[in-house]
């Protein structure tokens, strides 16, 4: 069964330097990846039945050479980016953004109680949609901001952006809130999250590979292994007998 769907961490360096970054990522972080390393493992692993690759970090819109990458996967699977959003401000990033044409952007917002990340993503997120690109925020959920993350959820969906376009994150670690508390955020409707919110489990289909090459079965798990061979057959040999190590506090177990 092929992994259908990567995403793939192309750095570590990131201008926020959040404590609960699940790659450490930090100002002056690095990356192990080349633009030529991730073009052709990602066109590998398209051949072996991988449809999708996601690209984060860090911050992606710091590594140099993601809208090549990009643009030179345009047409062979679908490609997505998730940024904080603060480079999108410049001009030229933006500019460069557009170029590139990814079929779809998200923005995270980390900071529910920040009500200017809060509004400067909203407005970046409306601005890609009028420019053609779609977009979409992920919003962290704390257990101890339930409250706040519910009136921002509101706020939102008021702003026109329906939650076909939010994806509800809980928080992986001490504060993680139960999927009960995530749906209340999202009102008791139908909502996105990541599939760790209904149990802790292996998906063949999605793996995830991080700055310095290593791969695990999500983000966040700490079981890793490193992947020693840039080709879907060296991914496949990486993920063989991989274990997946829990990582949140509420969230369910499989």
């Amino acid at each position: 069964m092929p992994v259908t769907r990567l995403s793939i961490e192309v750095n570590n360096r990131c201008q926020k330097n959040c404590s609960f970054c699940y790659n450490g990522s930090h100002p002056h972080g690095t990356t192990k990846w080349t633009p030529a390393d991730i073009v052709s493992f990602v066109f590998d692993c398209q051949k072996q039945g991988t449809e999708a690759v996601s690209f984060g970090g860090g911050e992606p819109l710091l590594y140099e050479g993601i809208f090549e990458v990009i643009q030179s996967l345009e047409g062979v699977l679908f490609r997505s980016l998730t940024t904080n959003g603060l480079l999108l401000s410049k001009p030229e990033i933006y500019k460069s953004l557009l170029v590139s044409q990814p079929d779809k952007v998200h923005i995270s917002i980390h900071n529910v109680e920040d009500k200017k990340e809060v509004e400067r993503v909203i407005d970046q997120v409306k601005r890609l949609d009028l420019d053609g690109i779609r977009s979409g925020i992920n919003l962290l959920v704390r257990l101890s901001n339930i409250s706040d993350a519910k009136i921002v959820s509101k706020e939102i969906e008021r702003e026109g952006i329906g939650k076909d376009r939010i994806i509800y994150i809980p928080f992986h670690g001490n504060d993680s809130p139960t999927p009960e508390q995530i749906a209340f955020v999202a009102g008791a409707q139908p909502f996105q999250s990541v599939s760790c919110l209904k149990g802790c489990r292996i998906s063949p289909r999605f793996c995830s590979i991080s700055w310095d090459k290593e791969v695990g079965w999500c983000s966040y798990t700490s079981s890793r292994k490193k992947l020693n061979d840039l080709s879907a057959a060296g991914l496949s040999s990486a993920l063989k007998g991989l274990a997946l190590e829990y990582c949140g506090s509420n969230l369910p177990r499989s």
